[in-house]
């Protein structure tokens, strides 16, 4: 007889990010669904959004790469699955996907993987055979199209035992609606930025590669001095990244800009904001959800044109691509929006709504993921790991 389904989602901690909301999303969908799940991890501050749910929180040290600390966490998690029922386990991250494979080598309990990013491969003798722990479960999700064909050149994973499911913008949360004028201008007052001043807002954690500095340095290009910047997320201890930015933002001649380390208000930042950017420059998004969120509340977007930015944006449609790494095109295509009629915009703003709605929203990631789930649980004899 099949076991009652039960699912574990397994990822290192719950701080912040887009692996941890994905994971919180999923659990509310499977409790709202009515199916038993737990998610393991080292704890965090998102982990409290579990309290008090149908959702059980297993608190483990799953947030280390060392290989004897990853051969204890299988123990753990063997045991902890075996006791709870768990039916199939779902891993999000790759040194917990070591020790959730070791688990379930030793109760036979299958697991599926998420690969949440572009890894890195190299070195390609060492990176290669660590990376490769995300297919070697009995299926695989991809993110976005490029992650897929990411891991299908690379890899050379089974297609057949890869699912797309895009991630996705909570359109309850995310529309055009859902601030109203006055809760924005007040939330834009509270920065202190003047009611007359349009708001280029980029989402994100201070670091490198997510851009910040390239959008301080097409800022200065801008011709247009009507403008303030709005930088939301932490450095995460990179502390002289985030000085080099406040002393580039605090030379002559550059727009007002505010650095905001933590918002629990997204919809009232992406509200305040004219413009927001994803500037990810020496890699790529592997999809980047401010962009739709942002395009779900009906604001303009710009996008570096690679990674996921090219399937959540239709250039000139949707929003705007530009080259990665250029802040003089950049530049640009901050110009051309913040020129744009009103007629223009609305119409880009509409598009970029309902293309969310359409293709990218949270209700059709929980959707498919728990389709998933119960395919691959209504077929137990084809719930093998590679």
């Amino acid at each position: 007889m099949t076991k009652p389904i039960k699912i574990l989602q397994v990822l290192p901690a719950m701080e912040q990010g887009g692996v941890e909301r994905g994971t919180l999303e999923i659990a509310r969908a499977l409790s709202a669904a009515g199916i038993p799940n737990a998610v393991a991890s080292a704890g965090g501050r998102l982990a409290q959004k579990l309290e008090g749910t149908p959702t059980a929180h297993w608190t483990l040290p799953l947030d280390t790469k060392n290989p004897f600390k990853i051969r204890r966490n299988a123990s753990l998690i063997a045991a902890l699955a075996e006791r709870e029922g768990v039916t199939l386990m779902h891993v999000r991250s790759r040194a917990p996907a070591w020790s959730v494979k070791r688990a379930s080598a030793t109760t036979g309990i299958p697991f599926i993987s998420t690969w949440h990013g572009l890894y890195g491969t190299s070195p390609r003798f060492l990176k290669i055979p660590y990376n490769r722990v995300m297919i070697s479960g009995v299926h695989t999700i991809a993110i976005s199209k490029c992650v897929l064909e990411h891991i299908l050149s690379t890899y050379g994973a089974d297609p057949s035992k890869i699912t797309l499911i895009h991630r996705g913008a909570d359109t309850d949360v995310f529309r055009p609606d859902a601030v109203d004028a006055a809760k924005a201008a007040a939330f834009k007052k509270s920065l202190g930025f003047p009611e007359d001043l349009k708001i280029v807002t980029l989402p994100g954690r201070l670091t490198y590669w997510k851009g910040q500095k390239l959008l301080l340095e097409a800022a200065a290009m801008c011709k247009r001095r009507d403008f303030g910047l709005l930088f939301v997320g932490s450095d995460q201890g990179r502390k002289a990244y985030s000085d080099e930015l406040k002393a580039m933002a605090a030379g002559p001649g550059m727009p007002q800009t505010v650095f905001l380390e933590h918002t629990d208000d997204m919809p009232s930042a992406y509200a305040a904001s004219e413009i927001v950017v994803n500037a990810s420059s020496d890699q790529p998004e592997a999809f980047g959800r401010t962009i739709p969120e942002a395009q779900a509340m009906g604001r303009l977007v710009a996008g570096a044109a690679h990674g996921g930015a090219c399937e959540t944006i239709d250039d000139g449609k949707t929003g705007f691509l530009f080259p990665p790494g250029d802040a003089g095109a950049l530049a640009r295509v901050l110009e051309r929006m913040m020129s744009m009629d009103a007629d223009g915009r609305e119409k880009m703003a509409d598009a970029a709504a309902r293309s969310v709605r359409e293709n990218f929203s949270t209700a059709a990631m929980c959707e498919k993921t728990l389709a998933l789930y119960k395919r691959l649980h209504a077929s137990p004899g084809g719930m093998h790991n590679t």
